[in-house]
């Protein structure tokens, strides 16, 4: 059975910082790009972070540019996302992605994780 399964969440002041993992299992995503989205209460998921499967293509929504870095290791099948300067409307359940591309269009992702709270506190 294919899982990603997120871990690293938790409770955090702001200004804080929190390191997620994904890892998998049951197949490799080595040659998949990976990614990160998030789902605010009340609202829709939105795209944070996407890393092709060499790390040599990343993209980061706007809103979390030069707080979080994706980055990956193929050789454990886990890709990270740390998330430094926290801020409380970064609060939300964080999902990891598998997608044949770092588009991470619905059409191109392959596998989600369950998620993980993250709650940053003002």
């Amino acid at each position: 059975q294919v899982q990603l399964l997120e871990s690293g969440g938790g409770l955090v002041q702001a200004g804080g910082s929190l390191r997620l993992s994904c890892a998998a299992s049951g197949r490799s995503f080595g040659s998949y790009a990976r990614g990160w989205f998030r789902q605010a209460p009340g609202k829709e998921r939105e795209f944070v972070a996407a890393i092709n499967w060499n790390g040599g293509i990343i993209y980061y929504a706007d809103s979390v540019k030069g707080r979080f870095t994706i980055s990956r290791d193929n050789s454990e099948n886990t890709v990270y996302l740390q998330m430094n300067s926290l801020k409380p409307e970064d609060t939300a359940v964080y999902y990891c992605a598998a997608a044949r591309d770092t588009s991470m269009s619905s059409g191109d992702v392959v596998s989600w994780g369950q998620g993980t709270q993250v709650t940053v506190s003002s």
